[in-house]
């Protein structure tokens, strides 16, 4: 297992456990830290639309009853674990009968192929633009271009898609604005589809990419400052191997470790992250259905995708954690 032993490995995957817990715990009594509940804010909603709800009251307490939100806190607290420990989120309370597992499979697809992505796409430009910024070899007039790509970090994701929309979808009417693919469209895996949905993820993508390769790129930058005064580079250059070997083998694959992990973080964030980016772009993926289940307050919508989020996340990290050896050499858990 190239230097893990099972001791390792149990505690890993005991410490994975215990941070599903304790998130898990924690979504769970944040919603409820807000004022009233999901069925009383539906009611609400419908009477200030003009709406006349008749016996408002019993109706109130009798959905209340119907979801479990007349039990106490602990039995409610305890029912929900055995249904997450059972991979069971419930009914959503805004948009009921709708099932929070089914809702979140229909978003998740977008999600992943806009959001993960981007993500990795920024991962990749960034580093390359930071580790060839750091390179000394990295021919000079390339270096001072290089930094203008990360100009972008300081504008906030939604205030670029905004611009975006406005030069690319109102000026130019290049791109689409809202939706992920055209209406009357069938979703399959039909290439009039495909087309439609890559044209819809170009101004989302780009506002995301654009906006965080430049963190990527200033922390591949300080390691590889770094890397460049270790022995093994001088003694690798000393022993006249070609650059690009020295750049990508030495370089590259020593700085790229921290940069790893951080790519494990952002992944369980990216839903939370993209929120108003999807709200603008009406993209349907799990961004927007936070955002929807947030300003309804659907505890259920809210607590099943931030679930999965957690998991997510956690199953990265401890993925990422055991697949050290693999990456570098030099790190071993085995006891001396």
């Amino acid at each position: 297992m190239g230097g893990l032993t099972i001791d390792y490995v149990l505690k890993r995957v005991g410490m994975f456990l215990l941070t599903v817990w304790l998130g898990a715990t924690i979504i769970f009594f944040v919603p409820r830290l807000m004022p009233g509940d999901p069925v009383t804010a539906t009611i609400g909603r419908m009477i200030a639309q003009g709406g006349s709800v008749e016996n408002a009251d019993q109706l109130i307490e009798a959905w209340r009853a119907r979801f479990g939100l007349d039990a106490s806190l602990p039995e409610q607290y305890v029912r929900y674990l055995g249904n997450l420990a059972m991979f069971n989120t419930g009914y959503s309370l805004a948009f009921f009968p709708a099932e929070v597992d089914q809702m979140v499979a229909r978003a998740a697809p977008w999600t992943i192929g806009l959001l993960l992505m981007a993500t990795i796409i920024s991962f990749i430009l960034g580093n390359a633009v930071g580790a060839l910024i750091a390179w000394r070899p990295t021919p000079r007039w390339i270096r001072q271009l290089l930094p203008v790509t990360i100009t972008f970090t300081a504008i906030p994701p939604f205030m670029l898609g905004i611009l975006l929309i406005y030069l690319f979808a109102f000026q130019l009417e290049w791109l689409p604005f809202a939706g992920a693919y055209e209406r009357g469209l069938t979703p399959g895996w039909n290439l009039p589809f495909i087309l439609s949905a890559l044209k819809h993820a170009v101004l989302p993508a780009t506002a995301i990419i654009l906006t965080t390769m430049g963190f990527w790129a200033l922390g591949m930058r300080g390691m590889m400052i770094t890397i460049d005064g270790q022995d093994y580079m001088i003694l690798a250059q000393a022993k006249g191997l070609r650059s690009g070997r020295v750049f990508l083998r030495y370089g590259i694959r020593n700085g790229i470790l921290p940069q790893m992990t951080a790519l494990a973080l952002t992944l369980g964030s990216i839903a939370a992250g993209s929120v108003i980016v999807e709200y603008i772009f009406t993209y349907p993926g799990l961004g927007y259905l936070l955002y929807q289940g947030i300003v309804n307050s659907d505890f259920n919508l809210i607590q099943g995708i931030v679930f999965y989020l957690i998991l997510g996340v956690s199953f990265a990290v401890l993925i990422i954690d055991l697949a050290y050896p693999l990456i570098d050499p030099r790190i071993s858990y085995e006891r001396g």
